[in-house]
């Protein structure tokens, strides 16, 4: 067994573990950390904790527990980001460059500084990067972020009123696919089932595996099955209260709609056993399809 603190270097970024080197910290201490991008100042989010060795990798060592001066460097490290996008922000705007400027980090030594952009175009910044280590006296990174990073990052309220999942508690961003859309009997209108950055919402993976299972042994519609009633038509399907709608044949050549519960229909649900890391058998997903949205006219 081998020893772990948990350490976010953003209140909503991931999470990297690193060797206590003999320390013992609790939630919400600082700590500066040697990473593979130089030192950092971190916060714990996860107590020292032991875990197998086979569920490990080579772990980078905690340097020691951040000090008042520390912390001090680090809010002033924080407190310089906004003036410094503003003045990235002129530089590219001089330059026309078709960028748009939406975070900076600065390493805790003040050996290095990030900015990130969005931009639908490849970019030659070469020239921007001059000015801005001119300016800085640092070494400068440019990088270029999606769409949903930015969200990420920026954060806002969702369509359904509340923050945004990735601003909110997300670590990292999982596939979405519209076949989730699909699964769920949602709309495939675009404004209903796009998030803030445009791309499909990530909440609808949160259920998919529900629906997906479920899905499995509720019978298709269209196709005709045995009720009490007699036989007759799926008409529909409610996948949360897993019942069945059937069109059944009346005496006057017409149709009735008649609701059965599953145990009615002689169908007994089965859901597979699940558990962290276990194989399961499940058809592979979709490519992501975040893209692929429907337009107004396909819908």
């Amino acid at each position: 067994m081998s020893e772990i603190i948990g350490i976010k270097f953003k209140e909503r970024g991931k999470t990297y573990y690193f060797a206590p080197n003999g320390l013992t910290l609790q939630i919400g201490d600082g700590a500066i950390v040697e990473t593979a991008h130089g030192t950092e100042f971190g916060r714990v989010v996860l107590p020292n904790q032991e875990v197998d060795d086979a569920e490990l990798k080579e772990l980078k060592p905690i340097l020691r527990k951040a000090t008042e001066e520390d912390v001090r460097h680090h809010e002033e490290n924080i407190a310089k980001c906004k003036s410094s996008l503003r003045l990235a922000q002129d530089m590219a705007n001089r330059r026309k460059l078709d960028m748009k400027f939406v975070d900076v980090e600065f390493s805790f030594d003040n050996t290095k500084v990030v900015f990130y952009f969005t931009s639908e175009h490849r970019i030659d910044f070469r020239d921007l990067v001059k000015e801005l280590a001119a300016n800085f006296h640092m070494r400068i990174e440019l990088r270029q972020i999606g769409i949903r990073d930015e969200c990420k990052l920026k954060g806002g309220l969702g369509p359904c009123g509340k923050i945004c999942c990735c601003n909110d508690y997300m670590d990292d961003f999982e596939r979405v696919s519209i076949k989730m859309a699909k699964h769920q009997g949602l709309s495939l209108n675009p404004v209903k089932i796009s998030g803030l950055c445009g791309r499909l919402m990530c909440c609808l993976k949160f259920e998919d595996e529900y629906y997906s299972d479920t899905l499995k042994f509720m019978p298709k519609p269209n196709s005709e099955i045995d009720t009490p009633k007699g036989r007759g038509k799926v008409d529909s399907v409610d996948v949360l209260r897993q019942t069945v709608v059937v069109k059944l044949p009346t005496d006057d050549e017409g149709f009735e709609l008649r609701e059965f519960t599953l145990p009615e229909l002689g169908i007994t649900p089965v859901y597979p056993d699940r558990c962290a890391g276990c194989p399961t058998n499940a058809e592979p997903e979709d490519e992501d399809d975040t893209d692929l949205l429907p337009t107004e006219e396909e819908v």
